[in-house]
């Protein structure tokens, strides 16, 4: 099993960053590609960004390409997302996933977090 715990969410202005981390724990970090998924009320989740299991490799919603980052530190075992010039449009709860191969499905990835909440007011 892979247990996966979100933290950093919070309330930010419009136009402003945060960044939400990922922990892993269990089994090898490293076996996995991660990714970030959101999900507004009333919404379906949907997906953010992938990393490969180095972090070779990254990918991006296009709603989030060029403010978002996404990176990984296989030492701490944790995944990133940072989230810059922020919108309204990108409130939701923040997922982060583990999955064996890159995918920006929900069904690509068989390990999930809580949650975290971000909120961005305008």
């Amino acid at each position: 099993q892979l247990q996966l715990v979100e933290s950093g969410g919070g309330l930010v202005q419009a136009g402003g960053s945060l960044r939400v981390s990922c922990t892993a724990s269990g089994r090898a970090f490293t076996s996995y590609v991660m990714g970030w998924f959101r999900q507004a009320p009333g919404k379906e989740r949907e997906f953010v960004s992938v990393i490969s299991w180095r972090g070779a490799s990254t990918y991006y919603a296009d709603s989030v390409k060029g403010r978002f980052t996404i990176s990984r530190d296989n030492f701490k075992t944790t995944v990133y997302l940072q989230m810059n010039s922020l919108k309204p449009e990108d409130t939701g709860v923040y997922y982060c996933a583990a999955g064996p191969q890159m995918a920006t499905t929900k069904e690509g990835y068989g390990y999930w977090g809580q949650g975290t909440q971000v909120t961005v007011s305008s």
